[in-house]
Order: structure tokens, then sequence, then C-alpha cells
């Protein structure tokens, strides 16, 4: 029978650390990572690949920034940031998995589709936007910003001024039809990358692009819970997921309910910037029929599906 999964790889599986940032850096970085997504493909498994992109496309609004000052050229758009991004990332890893099947003897292709993703013009977030984007500005231009271009721009934490934008939720991807074809047809598909260029639709159902940032797991959850995968399987830092998580009486999760990690949740075990998204983006594809979820991290992707490690979270 076939079985489906949904990957979502983190910042870690592209950059190591903020000695290794260079493209070059990045690529070996991607190898590593799709070593082990090859291990879980020579399982049986079909998979299906999200990754994020939030200092990759950080390294395209600095650039972009730089030029303008320098050299008066034009600069790139947010949502055009998260298409170069979905090219690059997706041209790193479809490589270095075709090169890893080749390698194995895997007869399997890789392929990127470069995703839209619909959000509603109407979410909340669009009218109180905290996520913040680009490198730090005086005062005096962002407020010329605020102005002249309608940025909404939030002073942070002493170190400067940013431009922050909205994280509405992921509605539905554009794509879909294409990324269910590729699956169908066992090619592995790299998907929804930065959680997909976000995009409006108007009355007549014409796309536009925005700016904005969709969290990354939650376009995954979504992929998932739209593909009918049978499995969502987010990589990140940790091995598992930890209870009181950095603290001297911290404890390791090996499997849990839906139930109980709400009940989690409502305790505050989890961060927000970090697991608790995570956690929340599980809750919804099990709640939507998925069979089981697991987090762990990219060299032990291969042991958590044996039940060997890792954090399986799975229906009440």
């Amino acid at each position: 029978m076939r079985k489906l999964a949904v990957v979502a790889i983190g910042g870690n599986s592209l950059i190591k650390d903020n000695t290794r940032v260079t493209v070059e850096d990045q690529y070996e970085a991607a190898k590593e990572t799709c070593y082990y997504i090859a291990d879980m493909i020579e399982q049986g498994w079909d998979v299906a690949i999200g990754h994020g992109n939030g200092p990759q496309v950080g390294f395209i609004l600095r650039r972009s920034e730089i030029a303008h000052q320098v050299a008066g050229m034009h600069e790139v758009p947010l949502d055009v940031c998260g298409a170069d991004t979905q090219g690059a990332i997706g041209y790193a890893l479809q490589q270095n998995l075709q090169n890893e099947f080749r390698r194995r003897g895997i007869a399997k292709q890789a392929a990127t589709v470069v995703t839209q993703v619909v959000v509603d013009r109407n979410d909340p977030s669009f009218k109180n936007p905290t996520k913040p984007i680009g490198g730090f500005m005086t005062e005096e231009e962002a407020r010329r910003r605020e102005r002249e271009e309608g940025w909404k721009v939030v002073e942070d934490a002493g170190r400067g001024w940013r431009r922050v934008v909205a994280s509405p939720l992921p509605q539905r991807i554009v794509e879909l039809d294409a990324v269910r074809r590729l699956l169908d047809a066992g090619i592995v598909t790299i998907t929804v990358g930065g959680g997909g260029i976000p995009v409006i639709e108007d009355e007549n159902g014409n796309l536009k692009g925005v700016a904005a940032v969709i969290d990354k797991d939650y376009a995954a959850s979504l992929l998932a819970r739209s593909i009918g995968a049978d499995l969502f399987l987010i990589s990140t830092a940790v091995d598992k997921v930890y209870l009181n998580f950095n603290k001297p009486d911290q404890r390791p999760i090996d499997v849990m309910t839906v139930s109980e990690a709400k009940r989690y949740m409502a305790e505050g075990h989890f961060a927000k910037g970090s697991m608790l998204p995570k956690i929340q983006a599980i809750i919804w594809f099990l709640e939507a029929g998925g069979k089981e979820a697991i987090i762990t991290n990219p060299e032990n992707i291969a042991r958590a599906l044996r039940g060997e490690t890792g954090t399986r979270v799975i229906p009440d």
C-alpha cells in the first residue's frame, strides 16, 4: 500500500549556525537533510517536502536595500522574495535528492513547485501585523517608509526600527492539483516553501501577491490535510518535544494524544516562536483525520519512523 507523508523541514536543515550562511554552506546543510529524507523514501514513503525561508528572505531584502541605497536599483517586493527563495531552496533540495537517489540506485525524481497560498484579505493579522522582516532602520527612515509606502514599522528592543507584516492563516493551496499529480506519479515534490507565497483573491477570482508571511508549519499542515497524507513529520532542531524545555526538570515526550497536546499548550509548555506553531499545526492535521505526526531532528528521521526516538502525536 502507498504511504504518503508531508515532511516540514526547519531553518536548521538549511543554516546550521550564524557562521555558515553562504549559499555553499546552505547547499551542504541541505545535502545532509536530503540524505535523511532519502532514508525515509527508501523505507517506501512517497514524500512532499515543505521548508522554511526566513533567513533567506532576510538576505534578499538586505541585498535589495543596499542595492537601492548604493545604486538606485529597484527593491524586491516581499512576495517576490518568497518566490525567489522557493526556487533557490527547491533547487538545492531537489539536486541533492536526485544525487542521493542516483547514489543509492533509487528510481525516483524530485521537483519543485513554486507555490501560491491563498489567505483571507480580512484576516485579523492584516490589521495588527507583528512579523518583523528586513533590516534595521533609523526612526527617520522608518517614518518615511510608513508615510510614503504604507509600511507598518515598530521599534525593536532598542536596536532600531523594523518593518512588520501580517502572518495570516493559509486557506488554500493554488497549485494543489499539480502537487497531487506529481505525487501520484511518484515524484518527490517540494512545495509550499516558506509557507507559500501569500496571495489574496478578488471578487473575480484573480490572484494578487501581498506583503505577508505564512507560518511554514501551518502551510505544511494544510498541505498534509489537502492531500490526505498518512503522516505529518516536522523536522526541527530537537530530537523530541520536551515539557519544561531548557529547565532543570525538562522531560521528553515519547507519545502524546491531541488532548494531551492541547493541555500542554494551555499550560504554557511550548514557546510561541518555536514549538507552539508546530504543535498547533499537528493538532489541525490529526483533527482533520490524519493518522499520526512525528517531531524530531533530521538525523533521527529514520529512527523516529521505527519508533526508536522522536515524539509521536496521535488522535485521541
